[in-house]
């Protein structure tokens, strides 16, 4: 399964992808999710994926040998004039992976359907994000409803749901997203270690921060207990308050 989480803030975007996937309890791999590219002070842009593998690939795989083509001419993520442009890409491609495949898998009883994030800045633009779904059509986020979750996004969504809003800092909506993937880690086993992490800060036009957190990571595994911790505090501390009849 998969577990992707994008945050739209006024101050910037902030996005964080597992690595896990499972096609059974015994075939478990790991793959990378998130993607990204990036021309320094002009634009931004991280893409991260859900769904069929194979369509997902293609897509990106696209991208890429566009830019690693040397007599490429034609519109690339890093000339698009807009980010609903890049969305727009990213749709028409899906849509072409699929009708492609799509039959194939559906005669052997396989789902050929995929979800895509967009997000990103250019210069003169906005820090946008958008979701792609696998008709080519999308959405995108908004003050009101400022970010976007991929795959298996019950477990993490309630504390993104309490703490963030478009105004939240950079800083919280990281430490949000990071406890929203450790809430779903701990519930669910097709989630997992390590992560990719990216932050754009507003108006940067650059990745402040795009790495990848290990298992073994000392700050992650920090985060995790003080969180566990303060969930058995405010446990406990329920037990002052009035109680049911």
């Amino acid at each position: 399964m998969t577990y992707c989480v994008a945050l739209r803030l006024r101050a910037g975007l902030v996005l964080l992808s597992d690595t896990r996937t499972n096609a059974g309890v015994d075939n478990i791999s790991m793959f990378r999710k998130m993607f990204t590219w990036s021309a320094p002070g002009e634009r931004a842009i991280a893409m991260m994926t859900a769904g069929n593998l194979a369509v997902t690939q293609a897509v990106i795989s696209h991208f890429q040998d566009e830019l690693d083509a040397p007599d490429h001419q034609g519109e690339t993520v890093l000339n698009a004039p807009s980010l609903y442009r890049i969305a727009e890409m990213v749709g028409e491609q899906m849509q072409l992976a699929i009708n492609k495949w799509g039959p194939s898998l559906a005669s052997q009883g396989e789902s050929g359907s995929a979800t895509m994030i967009v997000a990103g800045q250019r210069l003169g633009g906005q820090p946008r994000l958008f979701m792609v779904y696998s008709a080519g059509n999308f959405i995108e986020a908004t003050e009101d409803t400022p970010f976007f979750q991929l795959g298996e996004f019950k477990y993490g969504k309630p504390i993104i749901d309490r703490v963030i809003n478009y105004d939240s800092t950079l800083e919280d909506g990281l430490t949000a997203c990071l406890l929203s993937m450790d809430s779903t880690i701990r519930s669910n086993l097709t989630v997992g270690m390590p992560l990719d992490l990216s932050v754009i800060p507003s108006d940067s036009f650059s990745f402040a921060e795009h790495r990848r957190i290990e298992a073994d990571d000392q700050n992650y595994s920090a985060m995790s207990d003080a969180w566990s911790a303060a969930l058995r505090d405010g446990f406990i501390k329920l037990r002052e308050a009035p109680k049911f009849a």
